[in-house]
């Protein structure tokens, strides 16, 4: 079945010019004049692509990605901005309301053409079945290397193997390097003055982590170390940062990425200050399973320590312990030594206290 890609654009010209486009490329498009239609027709064909204006009659562009965020059968379309406007600030409004790329015209097909294979990529499950973890790897390493235009240069690319609890960076440490998660799990951690730690963020396959620094131009304020055996690719800052200068579209995929990060812990604060500790054990082992897990609903296997645990919740181990073999008896999860199987994520997600 081809690719639906639905074009939301008030200008004739532009929309006929990019719909040729396009179905001559192999696409199956659909086209709207305006933000209201083209919801409507969202709604309608549920397509794999939206690429969309800004300035239109009736419902503008924002407008269109504010309903698309609203509803759950359209929230997860890509969504790319095309527009003739090209002041940042449109584009980082667009990013926070969560937009997955921009667009300015006017604009070079191949850019055009890149940008929703780009975001059909990220659309495509990160992990397959173990027997194809090979051929997993060498496909993310790719679409790393093309995403950053990497893949034929002379940048001094590096790819490592690291052992479970290996150090990748260190809190105080001068950002030297992105790195790209081929393989495993990863942790990242603040320590304060006391040595006790606190988990920022996990890290799956498929994702870029180390960034938050390097953007900000800080020193690292947390540390990354393997959870298990992982294989990382990583390349200098210089080069990113000339990457990032040079092309708008990565410029905001990661600043959109900084934005998720921030506003995860942010909500992860709050819930520290304001939730009961039943409550946000149970988060913490939703977010787990929205990292690990697969995109199929089930029970989710994994082996984390009530240390690493305990940490991303904020409180004692021996209390998140008493949680968790509450938890248990409620068949909301099953533990077998160190593995923990999450039988019902969404019953964990709708605990009222």
């Amino acid at each position: 079945m081809p690719t639906k890609i639905l074009i939301i654009e008030d200008n004739v010209d532009i929309r006929e010019n990019t719909a040729e486009l396009l179905e001559l490329s192999g696409y199956q498009v659909e086209t709207a004049s305006d933000g209201i239609e083209g919801v409507r027709l969202a709604k309608s064909i549920l397509p794999d692509v939206v690429i969309c204006d800004i300035m239109m009659p009736n419902l503008d562009g924002f407008g269109v990605l504010q309903v698309f965020s609203n509803q759950p059968e359209l929230a997860r379309i890509p969504f790319i901005f095309l527009t003739a406007k090209t002041d940042r600030a449109d584009m980082r409004k667009g990013m926070e309301m969560g937009a997955d790329d921009y667009l300015t015209k006017p604009f070079q097909e191949v850019e055009l053409l890149k940008a929703i294979e780009s975001r059909l990529k990220k659309q495509r499950p990160a992990i397959l079945p173990d027997s194809l973890t090979n051929q997993t790897d060498l496909a993310l390493v790719e679409e790393a290397l093309t995403f950053l235009d990497f893949e034929h240069s002379e940048a001094d690319k590096k790819q490592q193997n690291l052992a479970k609890k290996a150090i990748i960076y260190a809190e105080g440490d001068s950002p030297n390097r992105l790195y790209y998660l081929v393989k495993g799990k990863v942790k990242t951690y603040h320590t304060n003055r006391e040595g006790k730690y606190f988990i920022t963020s996990f890290v799956k396959p498929g994702e870029f982590f180390g960034f938050v620094d390097i953007l900000e131009n800080q020193f690292y304020r947390e540390s990354a170390e393997a959870l298990e055996e992982v294989q990382i690719l990583s390349i200098p800052v210089r080069d990113f940062k000339q990457k990032l200068s040079e092309n708008i579209h990565i410029e905001i995929h990661f600043r959109k990425a900084l934005t998720g990060y921030l506003l995860k812990n942010e909500s992860i604060l709050f819930s520290m200050a304001y939730q009961s500790l039943r409550k946000r054990v149970a988060q913490a082992l939703v977010e787990l399973v929205k990292t690990y897990g697969s995109e199929e609903s089930g029970p989710v296997s994994m082996r984390l320590s009530r240390e690493d645990l305990a940490s991303r919740v904020g409180t004692a181990t021996e209390s998140v312990i008493r949680t968790l073999s509450d938890f248990k008896k409620e068949g909301l999860i099953e533990v077998k030594g160190a593995e923990m199987t999450i039988l019902k994520p969404e019953a964990l997600a709708n605990l009222k206290f």
